[in-house]
């Protein structure tokens, strides 16, 4: 592997960071670890992780709050461990920021395999050289997406984004005028069933707006919001 990659696991339970680790280690990741929601932040905002994998019940703060204070300054990819018969917080997980989440009792195996699909989608990790010809452009006045690197533009100005709001931005790109329900979007851009409020999407396209606007008003006019259907993308030539 050319690269390591570091993944940050975040359990108050031993047992179950000592099983992700021994997985992910034979992977050939670098883990580090953390027992609660205070180490996390401090962890992950002092090192640039690829990914982190965050159990939700913890003691003296919990995974939401962890997800949101990480969000507030990086764009790691996260991961939620949740239980069974905790939807609400898997709702407000993804309204926080996160990625992906998996229920327990998992399978290590489908552990690793969330994560290599993240890492695959995720901006914080490209297999693309930096001298490397991009091939695979999306351009339009004011917006750039350069999708064999995982970058956007604004303006000529770099937006830094999550996977998942990267995922949002370029599947609307990719067809102009289009609407898509809210349904659809949760389907294809979180590329499975999800049985939860709807406001996932809403959050992720706020999210996705105000981070376009801090660097071009015309590229965030761009996501357009179409009442009581969906959103689509509509180019902005002005």
């Amino acid at each position: 592997m050319s690269e390591e990659i570091s993944i940050l696991i975040v359990d108050d339970e031993d047992r179950i960071r000592r099983l992700l680790k021994m997985y992910l280690e034979r992977e050939g990741y670098v883990v580090e670890e953390a027992e609660n929601g205070v180490q996390a932040v401090e962890k992950a905002t002092e090192t640039d992780y690829h990914c982190i994998i965050l159990d939700i019940m913890m003691p003296e703060m919990d995974g939401l709050q962890a997800a949101e204070l990480i969000r507030e300054k990086k764009s790691t990819p996260i991961v939620l461990l949740t239980a069974k018969g905790e939807e609400a917080d898997r709702v407000q997980g993804f309204e926080t920021g996160a990625d992906d989440y998996i229920v327990k009792p998992f399978s290590p195996r489908e552990v690793i395999l969330r994560i290599k699909a993240i890492l695959r989608r995720s901006a914080a990790f490209s297999p693309m050289s930096s001298s490397s010809a991009s091939k695979d452009l999306v351009v339009f006045p004011h917006l750039t997406i350069d999708h064999d690197a995982h970058r956007v533009s604004a303006d000529g100005e770099e937006v830094n984004l999550t996977p998942k709001e990267y995922e949002l931005l370029y599947f609307l790109a990719k067809a102009p005028d289009k609407v898509f329900d809210r349904e659809q979007l949760l389907k294809e851009v979180w590329h499975y069933d999800f049985f939860g409020d709807l406001r996932t999407v809403d959050t992720h396209v706020k999210r996705l707006r105000e981070k376009l606007n801090r660097v071009s008003e015309n590229a965030a006019k761009m996501i357009v919001t179409v009442w009581g259907v969906g959103y689509k993308f509509e180019v902005v030539n002005d």
